[in-house]
């Protein structure tokens, strides 16, 4: 058989379709391309239009210990349990408030978050118990603080949407959509002032990136080289509106090279995938090299805020004019709970009883802090003002 032989001719026309192919960045190539490479992740050069390019290595990966892995398993765990917690006490009556549901989005918080260190710096959103719950916080003070209890987090007053810790660098949740990364990227510049080599992550949904937060953010992170970490939750939808009727582009990542950041999308319900993406980002920002931004592809199986469409002791909220129910089974079925489960078995780092039992420890401890929550007395109404005002002079430096 004879040998195919190249002209220089033919050698120009096969990488000029070569770059063709390249620069076609679509939703199929996407997610063919995971689908090829399973942990690993898509990112874009901040500094050009090229073509998206696979990254195949997982050495961050290769280097978790089965004790880390079945830690970052027991962290999901956690707070999906947690959430699905709120989600039943919401539906029985008597829940103050609203809240956001994390579930279905896990492995993007436990990715991200078990990249950082103590001290690193996170600011969430209004869908942010799952952020505190991987960074560190306390079920009990955290469900004491939703309840509207004396004892929680901001003594019952902050409720769901303004928990705060700062003994684990938690800056606090937030309400105002996309305020998080000015946040994250203010705490950013106070570092690199301070020399202290920590980093600060943002997390935003898909509609974090619209307005003058982000870009104020994202400007000044690139301008001055600060360990700003942004991270997208893409789950799909702002509130009731599809992302896709909002923008005219499939990965919003590529928002990320109008301002000089370097940018990677993942499969947000690939806790590996997350991880490894968090985990570049993370050294990179240490070394001085300036902000990432990371897109995690995922859905959130409930409504935009409180229990519609939900039922006690089932999972997901059906039901929705805004989405079919097959599209909710379908992310259903790329629980990235359920998904890494099976990835610690085929590892050997946990057998079925193993893990069971971390189901059912972890579920004591969910039930421990309802306990906790219910037996908490209510704020004194007295109390309302206080950690309002600052008290005695403030120092003035000018220097």
């Amino acid at each position: 058989m004879k040998k195919a032989v190249l002209t220089s001719d033919s050698k120009a026309a096969a990488l000029r379709k070569q770059r063709e192919d390249g620069n076609e960045v679509s939703r199929r190539g996407f997610v063919k391309r995971l689908g090829a490479i399973g942990a690993g992740t898509i990112f874009f050069s901040g500094g050009s239009a090229g073509p998206a390019r696979a990254q195949y290595g997982s050495s961050y990966v290769d280097a978790l210990s089965p004790q880390q892995l079945t830690a970052m398993y027991t962290d999901m765990l956690k707070i999906r349990l947690w959430e699905t917690k709120v989600k039943d006490l919401i539906l029985a009556g008597g829940f103050r408030g609203v809240a956001h549901l994390y579930v279905g989005e896990e492995a993007v918080a436990v990715g991200v978050c078990r990249a950082l260190q103590k001290d690193d710096y996170i600011a969430s959103n209004h869908r942010g118990h799952g952020h505190l719950i991987a960074k560190g916080g306390d079920l009990r003070l955290m469900l004491a603080e939703i309840t509207h209890k004396a004892t929680g987090y901001c003594k019952g007053y902050g409720g769901s949407l303004h928990i705060t810790d700062l003994s684990l660098g938690i800056l606090g949740m937030n309400g105002i959509v996309g305020a998080s990364h000015l946040f994250a990227a203010g705490a950013a510049y106070g570092i690199k002032v301070k020399g202290s080599g920590q980093v600060a992550v943002s997390f935003g949904g898909d509609g974090s990136i619209q307005g003058n937060f982000f870009s104020s953010a994202a400007n000044a992170a690139a301008t001055w080289k600060l360990p700003w970490i942004a991270v997208i939750e893409n789950n799909a939808f702002q509130i009731w509106v599809r992302a896709s009727e909002v923008y005219a582009i499939t990965d919003l990542a590529q928002r990320a090279a109008g301002y000089g950041i370097e940018a990677r999308v993942v499969d947000g319900n690939d806790l590996l995938a997350v991880f490894n993406a968090a985990k570049y980002a993370v050294e990179k920002a240490r070394a001085g090299n300036g902000p990432t931004l990371i897109e995690c592809k995922t859905y959130r199986w409930y409504d935009h805020y409180g229990a519609g469409g939900a039922r006690v002791g089932v999972d997901g909220a059906f039901g929705l004019g805004y989405r079919s129910d097959r599209e909710l089974r379908d992310w259903m079925a790329k629980d990235p709970i359920a998904r890494f489960r099976k990835f610690l078995l085929r590892e050997n780092a946990l057998t079925d009883q193993q893990a069971d039992q971390i189901v059912a420890e972890v579920s004591q401890a969910v039930e421990d802090a309802v306990q906790f929550a219910e037996a908490q007395p209510v704020p004194n109404p007295a109390d309302g003002l206080l950690h309002v005002f600052a008290k005695g002079a403030v120092p003035l430096h000018t220097s």
